[in-house]
């Protein structure tokens, strides 16, 4: 009878050995599979975060609410306040919006800050006072935050005269103190007065008690500085043209 022959220890080491770097194969490539899988989301969620934050802009400036004696758009170098009618119901008053650049554990991000809605000129003027506090990294600021993109620089230039300008530029066109056409018209209880204009002072005209009131720019121009590395990265310009300037001119 013939003997049944066996695997010898060496045959079963090198089948062992095969079955180990198949393994290890396998292994890696179902790793960069899950690691692709987590860049691509991560990619994702950065450009839905940016499309979410540039649309969020344009409603803001869409909204925008000019009270008598009172600054609608403000920008001082560092931050943009504005005001707006509350988003949802329209008789629930004016809120105080603020866009700026602000530092953190995670670097420098884009960033929206809004106050609770204002129903009288004493909480206006104190939602005014807040975002430029807020604007300034100062403490009790209050309101909702939310951080938009990692952000290097940003910039902005206003629509006058035909041309792009510096908002803080000297030849800014200015208007007396009026409601602006077209724009969405305030609550009855909302105030009537502006808080304190910018620090620059620049394009404005002197208004009752001191106050210098800035006319609105036909258009806005947003420039972010994107650092590398994201889903977006580099320059990206957006314009906003105000609803009421007809023939598209910016």
């Amino acid at each position: 009878m013939r003997r049944a022959r066996g695997f010898t220890l060496v045959e079963l080491l090198v089948a062992l050995f095969a079955m180990a770097l198949l393994a290890v194969l396998s292994w890696r490539g179902l790793d960069g599979m899950v690691r692709a899988q987590e860049q691509t989301r991560a990619r994702a969620d950065e450009l839905q975060a940016l499309q979410v934050g540039l649309a969020q802009w344009t409603a803001d400036l869409d909204a925008l609410v000019q009270q008598p004696q009172m600054n609608a758009l403000d920008w001082n170098g560092r931050v943009l306040r504005l005001t707006r009618s509350a988003p949802g119901d329209q008789g629930a008053g004016v809120v105080v919006v603020a866009w700026g650049q602000r530092g953190g554990p995670e670097g420098q991000r884009w960033m929206r800050w809004q106050s609770p809605p204002a129903t009288s000129r004493g909480q206006l003027d104190e939602a005014w006072r807040r975002a430029e506090a807020w604007g300034q990294a100062q403490g009790g600021a209050g309101g909702a935050e939310v951080a938009i993109v990692p952000l290097l620089e940003w910039r902005l230039f206003y629509f006058r005269a035909d041309a792009w300008t510096n908002p803080l530029s000297s030849d800014a066109a200015v208007v007396a103190a009026a409601a602006v056409p077209g724009s969405p018209a305030a609550p009855a209880s909302a105030p009537a007065a502006a808080p304190a204009a910018d620090a620059a002072g620049q394009g404005s005209v002197p208004g009752p008690g001191g106050r210098r009131i800035v006319t609105l720019p036909d258009g806005v121009r947003l420039v972010l500085a994107l650092p590398p590395g994201l889903a977006v990265s580099g320059e990206l310009t957006r314009d906003w043209v105000r609803p009421t300037v007809g023939g598209g001119r910016p």
